[in-house]
């Protein structure tokens, strides 16, 4: 080939390459449902326009025109008999976990490698994506050391597909409290969480966390250490507001797992973002709670699963008294109208199967349209997340659609027919 020609030949696939780069950044792709639910309400007769990483339109079919966005070629594409709604956001994961009916946790922490337990989280964040979770909370990588930063980069570097993370690296525990446990006192074993004590030791762990890539620091507020192995306060109130502080400073909200309402209360008053479980909170709690701004996180899904595992067979059976418990707990919170998040401790039960949390929030007593509001734009006000969590224009162009209308059948959040991620196409 001549000289002349390897130039022309090289400007004309350049020119493809360029023409091929504009299409996939300039397309404009028309959502066409037969529903949209925008965050907080439902919308028949809407459509959704997608360019790029964003969500150009959202509204009426009639008022929008294609020519407002210059000669940027235009895909339809048809969801007769679906909803879109926002991604859903997960508020807490554990995909370095399986469900412990396959393998118990203990046995996950001290025998799984960390090769074995990263390849097993590919599998997680690929489930979780498809299931229509855009987003997750994950909240301690339960031995895995900072494995989620790095799960994390894989999947906004599209080595993996994934959900978009927001991660709490080791979790933070008071010396002693945690497992796993030996039968001997001469023997310890690896724990499944830092452990730090004191303004000091709390101070400098929560540092590290940051500096490893933390997004958002977890602490055990209590733990099965009282006598019997009852739930019993770790962290005293001084540590806790040390610890709030130390992290608010560097911009990180902290979370609190917490199932008595003395260690709620504490990490109430220390000014955390959301408290996790709160297995035996009462109406006094959740008010305060409420009072001070602080969310709930109940992680149903993960009580009943672990009630499942012990040999309970739902609709058989008289509910165990923690799942009754549980129900009391989830009504004094809504009676209280404490700030709901969704998130259901998956890890605990499979992965891709987080929506089980939505039908048992809904089977608790919340009204689904409250239900349907937590998991979108509910969890990114609660998790910060302002460019997500709403089906707006200027918003990122996280989407899915469900076969059906989950307003009048929830279920229908398990018929997820398109995932759509920052703009990219995924299912």
């Amino acid at each position: 080939m001549s000289q002349r020609w390897f130039r022309l030949f090289f400007f004309l696939m350049l020119g493809l390459h360029t023409a091929q780069a504009q299409t996939a950044t300039d397309t404009l792709r028309l959502l066409v449902p037969d529903r949209v639910w925008d965050g907080e309400q439902m919308h028949t007769g809407w459509v959704v326009a997608v360019q790029g990483h964003l969500i150009v339109y959202a509204g009426p079919k009639a008022g929008f025109s294609a020519t407002a966005f210059g000669k940027a070629p235009l895909q339809t594409i048809s969801l007769a008999g679906k909803t879109l709604l926002p991604g859903l956001i997960e508020g807490h994961s554990h995909l370095l976990l399986h469900p412990y009916n396959e393998v118990s946790w203990n046995e996950q922490v001290l025998e799984e490698s960390a090769a074995e337990r990263i390849a097993r989280a590919v599998n997680h964040a690929r489930a979780t994506l498809m299931a229509g979770i855009t987003t997750v909370r994950d909240l301690g990588t339960e031995g895995a050391n900072y494995d989620d930063v790095g799960l994390k980069q894989a999947i906004d570097k599209s080595v993996i597909p994934g959900p978009r993370m927001l991660v709490a690296t080791k979790a933070i525990v008071a010396t002693g409290s945690y497992g796993p446990k030996s039968k001997s006192a001469d023997v310890d074993y690896p724990k499944g969480a830092a452990e730090a004590d004191g303004e000091e030791g709390l101070t400098k762990e929560i540092r590290s966390q940051i500096g490893k890539g933390a997004d958002v620091i977890k602490l055990y507020g209590d733990y099965y250490w009282g006598v019997g192995r009852t739930a019993r306060p770790t962290f005293t109130q001084e540590e806790l507001t040390t610890a709030v502080a130390v992290a608010s400073s560097a911009g990180r909200p902290v979370v609190v797992h917490a199932v008595t309402p003395e260690a709620m209360r504490r990490a109430t008053l220390a000014g955390v973002a959301t408290i996790e479980h709160g297995d035996e909170g009462d109406l006094a709690t959740f008010q305060l709670m409420q009072q001070k701004g602080v969310a709930y996180c109940p992680t149903l899904a993960a009580s009943e699963s672990i009630a499942h595992y012990r040999g309970w067979k739902k609709g058989q059976e008289p509910e165990p008294a923690s799942i009754t418990k549980k129900r009391q707990s989830f009504a004094a919170a809504l009676q209280s109208g404490v700030g709901i998040v969704f998130g259901g401790d998956v890890g605990v039960f499979a992965h891709g199967s987080n929506v089980q949390e939505l039908l048992l929030m809904a089977e608790y007593g919340m009204p689904i349209p409250q239900v349907l509001k937590a998991a979108t734009a509910g969890n990114a006000d609660w998790l910060q997340l302002p460019n997500l969590g709403r089906i707006q224009a200027g918003k990122w162009a996280d989407i899915i659609a469900v076969s059906g209308n989950p307003l009048e059948n929830l279920q229908a959040l398990c018929q997820v027919q398109l995932v759509m991620k920052n703009g990219v196409r995924y299912k």
